[in-house]
């Protein structure tokens, strides 16, 4: 090899190694403004998480502190009143009727929006009251199966807990079913969530691409932020199958 031809391979190795340093650091740049993008995504997904939850906790709490005594009290004055007249005692009988009814209604809501059974005893306990309250209200047949104790965090039960929310909800204002069966196992160091209905279905891309609605954003969002992967899949006809994979 002449000394131009040195010259020259050198040149192309030199001009080879300034193109692989330029796309190195494009490369790099790119995979940051992911991993950043990602990061404030997630980071925006969580704080609103957090709001809504202490939003939820605050209306549960001034619901079960101030206006559940103040039915009660109104209960008992209306019961207190003093008449020999039929149809007053009558009408007395009724409103008193309708005031357990509201303050029972107003006790659903508040356990709905801060279940007391998920902070003192934890998620499994809590999914079972839940159930155990809708199993008989919407004509669905509920099957929750859990065969081993789960520990998470407090954080994590929160979430699972409010996705089983929301899928029993979807379940039931849209799947037409009369079985929704929940699973809950853990394999190594994953946590599943599983759950099926025998309802209608839908067509799941058509829906995720046309309109994914607030449920399903719901979903995607809360297993997101726990590092989690959603999978769902529905055909018409055959049901509606969740996986959620979560890592402890």
């Amino acid at each position: 090899m002449d000394t131009q031809e040195k010259e020259l391979y050198q040149s192309i190795l030199i001009v080879v190694a300034v193109v692989g340093i330029i796309l190195l650091y494009f490369i790099i740049t790119i995979i940051r403004y992911q991993r950043r993008s990602l990061k404030l995504h997630k980071e925006k997904i969580q704080a609103e998480i957090d709001t809504l939850e202490k939003e939820r906790r605050r209306i549960a709490s001034d619901l079960h502190d101030e206006l559940g005594p103040l039915l009660s009290a109104v209960k008992l004055q209306i019961n207190s009143l003093n008449t020999t007249d039929t149809e007053d005692e009558a009408v007395i009988g009724k409103s008193s009727t309708h005031l357990d009814s509201i303050i029972r209604k107003l006790r659903e809501i508040s356990n709905n929006l801060m279940p007391n059974t998920l902070i003192r005893k934890g998620l499994q306990k809590a999914i079972t009251e839940f159930i155990d309250n809708n199993r008989n209200v919407y004509g669905l047949e509920i099957r929750f199966i859990c065969e081993q104790d789960v520990h998470l965090n407090q954080y994590k039960e929160v979430n699972l807990y409010r996705i089983i929310q929301e899928i029993l909800h979807n379940t039931i204002k849209h799947a037409q079913a009369s079985l929704l069966i929940i699973k809950i196992v853990t394999e190594g160091n994953r946590l599943l969530l599983m759950t099926a209905d025998n309802g209608k279905g839908f067509d799941y891309f058509t829906k995720v691409k046309d309109n994914p609605g607030l449920g399903l954003r719901n979903l995607q969002s809360r297993t997101e932020v726990m590092g989690g992967e959603l999978t769902c899949h529905s055909e018409p006809g055959k049901g509606t199958t969740y996986t959620i994979e979560i890592p402890l």
